[in-house]
């Protein structure tokens, strides 16, 4: 039952009041020494929670629900289509095989404060690795399992590991990857080089574990101690998580241990309505911040299961594989990207997969990573008959901004918006001169200073970096890089990139509200909307468009109904005449469309191949399609 005060009450007090606000926030968690000083500034003139707070992460999401009671309750369920193996892991198993890692890692010389890369796919001993770092107060930084060695050793050598773990290889679909090679190639290229490298052996590929640095997961970890859980503040970071630019260093996002673990507890109730015992399934890869703070530490610590998926039914879907999975294991919550949802539009336009399976105890979906367009959030409502929240947040937050807050109030959905600010985010839209905006007039979103618990306190070893990039255009604000407004019911719309604002004639428009138009169209799958050089208008809008399946038209017609369209509702202003129908759009690993790569193709820029794009071949079929583009409007408008 819902015991949280109305949602503007809390929300206002979580502004006038922070102090007060998150006090009693904190009280749900079990520190080891209750904090007194709730919201400080640090030497370096940054905002630090509970700063005279200690406490262990790993001991309140594990230990401490194992004396709560829920020994026996599931931790994890672990369901792997691509090996067919399900596992379940109490809460009183996982406390003992991560004390067990711990002690191995102990062995091995990791201390309080060290640093440990983890480098490995989506099985249940990633999420015990991570814990086990906690256990020891050590940092760990996951490394998503696809990235290239080059992408790996960057990371090695800016966090400076004393062990990498890894495993003998990951499964995407009916391929085998072995990981051994890629991390040898990572450490011969890193300046860096760890002690040690402890190999979990996987019987689809086995590594060889002759070679120096290398050690056996299964017996060094049978012959070591278990290891107690280390009290560490509530400052110190509990990991690093590596933002994934195309060019240049990749940003350590550092998140702490106390203010995380607040602002995760607070969040399973008011925003996703849990209740300890429930299941949360997020089909997200432990290598993003989804993954940290919703796959593992956000469940653990209210006292949830969470359902572990190794898979990528973002890529080629199973339509039915979500679905199953809320009815085989009886999920309350389901979280995934949009493009998995209109990946699985795609292939089940009609939901006749989804008529196959019992949802009943589905409460809510969520969804994050990029804007949801309306077609997929009434397509989703439809076939679930649950509320959708699309809400918005970042790695650099590390839980939702905006939101639909269904543990305090549900507020009607408008499509197109992440609804309203949560607790403790005080969300304005400023101008290029840095004031505040009215309702309706797009702009910068920005976040006003100090940011909650969970955010990111600064970057690894680089003040000055995190100053640069967050904090310098607007001083009192942090910039999220995301350009937006807010209508009149306080409704957040964010739109996208600011660079996903293109000039047409001298007009300002914005991609992402063209793309909602697009994808609007009944035979539109997905797509993405990019400005390519003209040289009268400066710019002119170009549609990449994905097609459902089984669709008839042509693509002529097509690109003349949405050029009708976009007229319609935009007017002649936009100069939309270009739709170019593709078999797939370039996108990340984790989902999300690759704009910033498709908008460098549309220029045609030299660039380097993102580490993060999910097939690279699909480079060619864009840069294909768009320099056929850009030719035809340069004479056209010759």
């Amino acid at each position: 039952m819902n015991t949280l005060p109305p949602l503007n009450n809390q929300y206002q007090r979580s502004l006038t009041d922070p102090d007060g606000f998150w006090a009693e926030q904190a009280a749900a968690l079990p520190w080891s020494r209750t904090p007194s000083r709730i919201c400080t500034t640090d030497a370096d003139g940054l905002t630090r929670w509970f700063a005279d707070g200690e406490l262990n992460t790993c001991y309140a999401a594990v230990d401490y629900q194992v004396e709560q009671g829920r020994g026996e309750q599931d931790a994890f369920i672990y369901d792997s289509p691509v090996t067919g193996v399900v596992r379940r892991i109490s809460y009183r198993q996982l406390r003992d095989e991560v004390a067990q890692l711990a002690g191995a890692l102990r062995a091995l010389g990791v201390g309080h404060g060290d640093r440990v890369i983890i480098y490995m796919p989506m099985i249940p001993e990633t999420a015990m690795a991570m814990l086990a770092c906690a256990r020891l107060g050590a940092v760990h930084s996951v490394v998503f399992g696809g990235f290239a060695p080059h992408e790996l050793a960057i990371r090695i050598d800016d966090a400076q590991p004393v062990v990498v773990l890894t495993a003998s290889c990951g499964i995407e679909f009916d391929r085998v990857i072995p990981y051994q090679p890629l991390l040898n190639e990572a450490l011969r290229l890193a300046t860096h080089q760890p002690d040690h490298c402890l190999l979990f052996q996987r019987p689809q590929c086995e590594a060889d574990l002759s070679l120096p640095r290398y050690a056996d997961w299964a017996s060094t970890v049978a012959q070591a101690q278990p290891a107690e859980c280390v009290p560490v503040a509530a400052t110190d970071p509990l990991y690093i998580l590596y933002t994934s630019g195309t060019t240049g260093k990749p940003k350590g996002i550092v998140r702490d241990n106390g203010g995380h673990a607040v602002a995760l507890v607070y969040s399973m109730t008011a925003i996703y309505n849990l209740q300890p015992g429930q299941v949360l399934f997020t089909a997200s890869d432990f290598g993003w911040a989804v993954g940290h703070s919703y796959s593992v530490y956000g469940p653990l610590l209210h006292g949830c299961t969470s359902v572990i998926l190794e898979g990528k039914p973002v890529r080629t879907p199973d339509a039915g594989t979500f679905w199953r999975i809320v009815q085989d294991y009886g999920a309350n919550v389901l979280f995934t990207a949009p493009t998995a949802f209109r990946a699985i539009r795609k292939e089940d336009p009609n939901a006749t997969l989804r008529r196959q399976y019992d949802l009943s105890t589905l409460q809510a979906v969520f969804v994050a990573g990029e804007r949801c367009d309306p077609p997929t959030l009434a397509w989703l409502q439809l076939v679930t008959n649950v509320p959708v929240v699309d809400h918005w947040w970042q790695t650099e937050s590390g839980w939702p901004m905006v939101a639909n807050q269904l543990g305090i109030e549900a507020l009607p959905v408008k499509p197109g918006s992440a609804t309203r600010p949560v607790c403790g985010y005080d969300v304005q839209i400023l101008g290029e001169d840095g004031q505040p905006l009215g309702p309706n007039e797009e702009g910068y979103v920005c976040l006003k200073l100090p940011l909650p618990p969970g955010c990111l306190p600064t970057l690894w070893r680089d003040t000055p970096r995190f100053r640069d990039a967050y904090l310098s255009r607007f001083p009192g604000y942090y910039l999220s890089g995301d350009g937006g407004y807010v209508d009149n019911d306080g409704y957040v719309f964010i739109m996208g990139r600011v660079d996903d604002v293109i000039n047409v004639a001298g007009h300002r428009l914005s991609t992402g509200e063209m793309e909602e138009l697009v994808s609007s169209h009944p035979a539109v799958a997905e797509c993405a909307v990019v400005g390519i050089a003209c040289p009268l208008r400066g710019q002119r809008p170009v549609g990449l468009i994905v097609l459902k399946d089984g669709q008839t038209i042509t693509p002529t017609e097509l690109e003349q109904e949405l050029v009708t369209l976009l007229r319609e509702k935009i007017g002649a202003l936009a100069w939309f005449r270009n739709a170019l129908t593709v078999k797939r759009l370039p996108k990340t690993r984790s989902g999300k469309i690759l704009r910033k790569t498709i908008r460098q193709l549309a220029d045609g820029e030299p660039f380097d191949i993102p580490p993060t794009i999910d097939d690279p071949a699909i480079i060619g079929e864009i840069r294909d399609a768009l320099v056929v583009a850009r030719v035809g409007i340069a004479f056209a408008d010759a």
